[in-house]
This record gives C-alpha cells, sequence and structure tokens, in this order.
C-alpha cells in the first residue's frame, strides 16, 4: 500500500546526533584522531587567551571546522557556515549540537592572525606525527618533496608596474635577470606573485604550499606555504627536511637518506646541498 506525504513537521527529535552519524563512518576515525591532537596542544592554545574576558568561540572547534574544509573542498568559508547550519554530519563534527547557533563568518576573520601568530597549525601537525611516531608509522630513511600553488586573493588586475623595479643586471634571477616578480606588485597584496609552474601554463596570483612525505606508509611529516617562485621550492624542501632529520652532522639515523623530487627541482645547488645534508637525490631531469 503506498504510504501518505504527509508534511507535517515533527516537534521533537528522540535521536540523539550521535545516533545519526553511522558507526563505520571515516569522519569517526578523523575526529578521534583530531581530539587526540588537539588535546596534546591544549596548553599552547591556552597561551593564545586572555585569561579574564568574554569568552571565545572554542579554537577546538574553529580547527575542526577548518579540517573540514579541506576534507570536503568547502570553497569558502561563508559556505562553511551555511553547511555547518543544516549539515549534521559537519556539525557533529565541529562539535555542535542540533539546536546550538552557528557563529558568524567574521569569527575566522578574527581569529585567523591568532591561529598563524601562534603557529597553530604547524603544532597540529606536530601532534598527529607524535602520535604516528608513538605506533612506528614514521621512517627517517626516504622521502619526497613537492610543491603546489595556493591562489591567493589578489586579483590579476590589482598587480601594477612598481615606481621603483631594479635596474637592468640587479633583478632576483639568474645573474641578475630581471623577473616579472621585479617588474610588477599587487596594490592589495604585496606578498602575492604572478606565477606559473609550466611553460604551458598561464601566470596567476599565487603563493607556493611545499609538503615533505615518507615513502613506507606515505605519510605528510612537514608543510609550509612561501611565496611563490621556483628557488623557493628548493629552498623549503631543504628547510623541511633539515626540521624533520635535524642539520647537518645531527642526523638521528644512519642509514641511506633519499629524496625524490620532479623537473622543479635539478638545480646544481640544491643537489649540492643535499650531498652535504647525506641525502641522496632521486630528481627527474
Amino acid at each position: 500500500m503506498r504510504g501518505p506525504d504527509i508534511q507535517q513537521a515533527a516537534m521533537f527529535s528522540y535521536l540523539t546526533l550521535e545516533r545519526r552519524i553511522p558507526a563505520d563512518h571515516p569522519l569517526r576515525s578523523i575526529r578521534r584522531l583530531t581530539d587526540r591532537a588537539l588535546a596534546r596542544i591544549d596548553g599552547e592554545l591556552d597561551k593564545l587567551y586572555s585569561p579574564t574576558g568574554r569568552e571565545s568561540i572554542p579554537p577546538e572547534r574553529l580547527l575542526r571546522a577548518l579540517l573540514l574544509m579541506v576534507l570536503y573542498s568547502v570553497r569558502s568559508e561563508r559556505q562553511l557556515m551555511e553547511q555547518l547550519n543544516y549539515n549534521l554530519l559537519f556539525r557533529w563534527f565541529v562539535g555542535l549540537e542540533m539546536d546550538e547557533e552557528v557563529w558568524d563568518v567574521t569569527v575566522f576573520t578574527k581569529n585567523r592572525e591568532r591561529l598563524i601568530a601562534g603557529e597553530v597549525s604547524q603544532r597540529l601537525l606536530a601532534a598527529v606525527l607524535s602520535e604516528a611516531r608513538e605506533k612506528q608509522l614514521l621512517s627517517a630513511e626516504h622521502f619526497t618533496v613537492d610543491g603546489t600553488l595556493i591562489p591567493a586573493w589578489a586579483a590579476s588586475r590589482s598587480f601594477q608596474e612598481k615606481s621603483d623595479p631594479p635596474a637592468p643586471g640587479q633583478g632576483s634571477g639568474k645573474r641578475g635577470e630581471l623577473l616579472l616578480r621585479d617588474q610588477v606588485e599587487s596594490k592589495t597584496d604585496p606578498d602575492a606573485r604572478l606565477y606559473k609552474k609550466s611553460s604551458a601554463d598561464k601566470s596567476v596570483s599565487s603563493y607556493l604550499g611545499h609538503a615533505l612525505m615518507e615513502n613506507r606508509n606515505g605519510l605528510g611529516v612537514a608543510a609550509q606555504a612561501s611565496c611563490a617562485g621556483t628557488a623557493e621550492e628548493r629552498v623549503a624542501a631543504l628547510a623541511m627536511l633539515d626540521a624533520v632529520l635535524g642539520r647537518r652532522g645531527q642526523r638521528a639515523t644512519e642509514a641511506e637518506i633519499t629524496l625524490g623530487a620532479d623537473t622543479q627541482y635539478p638545480d646544481p645547488t640544491f643537489i649540492a646541498a643535499l650531498r652535504t645534508r647525506g641525502v641522496a637525490p632521486h630528481v627527474s631531469e
């Protein structure tokens, strides 16, 4: 028998938010790992806030919400707040009850500088790596490094010619070559650069994100952002290697160490720096 299409809304819900999330949903294990990592940096988060005054939105909720943006490719914080308003899975992961009011999107704007100044993202990554290390999921022998473009908010039309560009032969390129970054600058975001990773691409306003992976279990062990540029990829790779393995002569292991990289990295200076650190380069040419 066909059931009636009844439109009357229920006044109460008899299921908790916890029961609405499937027991085998992958976000459950991610939530447990995230909560353990946040507990490790609880003391560092305390230092970012005054002991007096009005209570803030818990930073743990902000960080869980930002993690959802990455996992589900949410385009903006405003769209994330819209999702939090009706998406029960997102509410559960962040820590909001079904009837709890969603905060205003400007909360991210007001707290972003605080979180960046406290290096919270790096501390959270370090906390996750500590747990992976305790479970013997990290190796210190074979690594891969790469960089990716991070779109900047500066529009292409905001780039204008510099009033005081370097003289010919004094640019930031090889042998003083004048590059695009030496000639134009964004009026809204001076650190953003017009950059492309290959000759076939179009130059876009961007930054660079860098990641160092260990090859045994495929885990990211270091990450950082920088201004866009070919040399910046190699500088970031060395900095992340130093952070993971220690400075020259202070390595934690005597086993052979290798680093895999793509065609952005075959530079004589970079290769020499790797060999000085006792790292065998596996670089595409």
